[in-house]
């Protein structure tokens, strides 16, 4: 019997201290460098997006990858990629840790709409509190004390 899964993860982290250092301007040579990353690993991309200061990655999970393998793989390469290629000049790192939710394949219209809307949510909305609430709508425990280093 073949292999079939449906692991479907939205990753959300920030830069270093929520710098707003990701021009708009060149996001998207950011986007499509993780995506090769994704692709490399047998991860399916559905979206990336995000503003200045933080990425919503969606993907199909390839069951042979483990999530902070390839999470840490997307951080170090694309944060040696930003500086070799001057991407954000004003760009220091990402933050420690990231924050990962599972979703069903049902609810996938409404999620890549919202990621593709980051822009427009985050007029309203700041990063702190749209992460605080994906923690507390899928119950996850923390500490604030860590929440965004």
């Amino acid at each position: 019997m073949s292999t079939h899964t449906q692991i479907i993860y939205q990753i959300v982290f920030s830069t270093k201290n929520r710098e707003k250092c990701l021009l708009k301007a060149k996001r998207d040579e950011l986007y499509k460098y993780i995506n090769g990353i994704l692709h490399n690993k047998n991860c399916t991309t559905i979206q990336i997006n995000g503003v200045e200061d933080h990425l919503h990655i969606l993907i199909h999970l390839h069951p042979s990858i483990a999530l902070a393998d390839l999470i840490k793989e997307i951080k170090i390469s694309s944060h040696k990629f930003i500086k070799e290629s001057f991407l954000f000049p004003d760009f220091k790192g990402w933050q420690d840790g990231y924050g990962a939710f599972t979703y069903s394949v049902d609810s996938l219209p409404g999620l890549i709409i919202y990621i593709q809307q980051q822009e427009k949510y985050h007029q309203v909305q700041e990063f702190e509190k749209e992460y605080l609430l994906m923690l507390q709508v899928f119950k996850v425990p923390y500490n604030e004390k860590y929440l965004y280093g």
